[in-house]
């Protein structure tokens, strides 16, 4: 009895041991986007893995990075707006305004804006966020018009989308 209680602490000790591996094999981001009729304006909240991005930016930056430092935000300010964007019917790209982030442990959340511009204007979704360090990457945009969420999924193979 002794021994399969070891060697079941062992095995216990070995699943915990790649828990933090396995936690983590699926890569996913989320952005919603929503008019603000009090403000006029449209707003995009992203949220990311924090060591997702805290990984994609050491290596670009070739040394730790602290997102709340404003010289590593504005790293990470310019891989989304070079990776998330919005296009007209005109596939012309709308002016998203960064706002700024809330970093935890856990996660990045992002806000960004189109001031004074209706949701009608959008046309189509880019979204490439950090599907070029991770192709498994699976990102979803819930776009969020008179109470109904239309939701578009972005992957390695498809970073555009049409709105409906």
């Amino acid at each position: 009895m002794k021994r399969f209680a070891s060697a079941l602490l062992l095995a216990c000790a070995l699943c915990g041991a790649g828990a933090p591996a396995w936690a983590h094999r699926f890569h996913a981001g989320l952005a919603d986007i929503a008019f603000n009729p009090q403000s006029g304006s449209v707003e995009v909240v992203h949220t990311y893995m924090a060591h997702d991005l805290d990984a994609l930016l050491a290596a670009q930056a070739g040394r730790a990075v602290d997102m709340t430092r404003s010289e590593d935000e504005a790293l990470l300010r310019k891989y989304i707006e070079e990776r998330f964007y919005l296009l007209d019917k005109d596939k012309a790209r709308l002016p998203l305004q960064w706002v700024g982030i809330t970093v935890g442990v856990d996660s990045v959340i992002i806000y960004r804006e189109l001031p004074a511009t209706p949701l009608s204007r959008i046309a189509q979704v880019h979204d490439a966020v950090l599907m070029d360090v991770m192709p498994r990457q699976a990102n979803t945009v819930n776009i969020t018009r008179g109470g109904v969420t239309e939701s578009l999924s972005f992957d390695s193979t498809t970073q555009e989308r049409r709105l409906k």
